[in-house]
């Protein structure tokens, strides 16, 4: 593994596989937050199911902390690697030119939206454990929604999801077409899947933001 991590494709396969996943976790969360809108007692079972499951809990759960590490860590590995490499090509070219304003700023785009999983674990994951393994007597299979709603009424909360989300897209729009670049994903597809990325890269976290306003305006 550490040979691998040591090429540069490696590297970048690596980083593919990781954004991946975690784009397949933030499918499957957004699955679960939209039943809020529309059906808050299948929103209680789905998120009592995640919350209590064991193998989401002991198996899911540790797996998606070390991809979100592993995907932060070779992100910043990566960036600190291609700077040196601008360095050269940008005395030759103009940068600007020759790669969207997304690409060039990956990085600060991700440090925001860490920022942000660091207030979401704080506020909602570390919560969870706390009712889970501190005080499990208030553990109630129907408390998720309640929950949810009485998040989404402080404006600052609502403010701060905006602005992270709104910057997970610009994230993912140049993200989704490098991760299937970097695993050689090239082909007769390739048209199809950047528009598959674009409805993924807006759609989804416009999703979020919704949800977040549904709950702080609707309620």
């Amino acid at each position: 593994m550490s040979g691998i991590l040591n090429s540069s494709i490696g590297r970048k396969f690596a980083m593919a596989l990781s954004a991946l996943f975690l784009m397949f976790f933030l499918l499957q969360h957004f699955a679960i937050n939209i039943l809020s809108v529309f059906s808050p007692t299948a929103f209680n079972e789905a998120s009592h199911f995640m919350g209590t499951f064991w193998a989401v809990q002991f198996i899911l759960q540790p797996i998606l902390i070390i991809g979100i590490v592993f995907h932060f860590t070779m992100g910043i590995i990566l960036e600190l690697k291609n700077r040196k490499a601008r360095k050269v090509s940008y005395a030759k070219n103009n940068g600007a030119a020759n790669s969207t304003w997304m690409s060039r700023n990956m990085i600060w785009s991700g440090l925001i939206i860490e920022a942000f999983l660091v207030v979401h674990m704080f506020n909602l994951w570390w919560h969870e454990m706390m009712v889970k393994y501190i005080d499990p007597q208030v553990l109630d299979p129907n408390r998720y929604y309640h929950e949810l709603v009485e998040h989404f009424q402080s404006p600052v909360i609502v403010a701060i999801y905006v602005v992270a989300f709104v910057f997970l897209a610009l994230h993912l729009l140049h993200g989704f077409n490098s991760a299937f670049q970097s695993i050689g994903a090239n082909n007769k597809y390739t048209k199809a899947l950047k528009g598959v990325s674009k409805v993924y890269s807006i759609g989804l976290p416009v999703g979020f933001i919704f949800i977040a306003l549904f709950h702080h305006f609707a309620h």
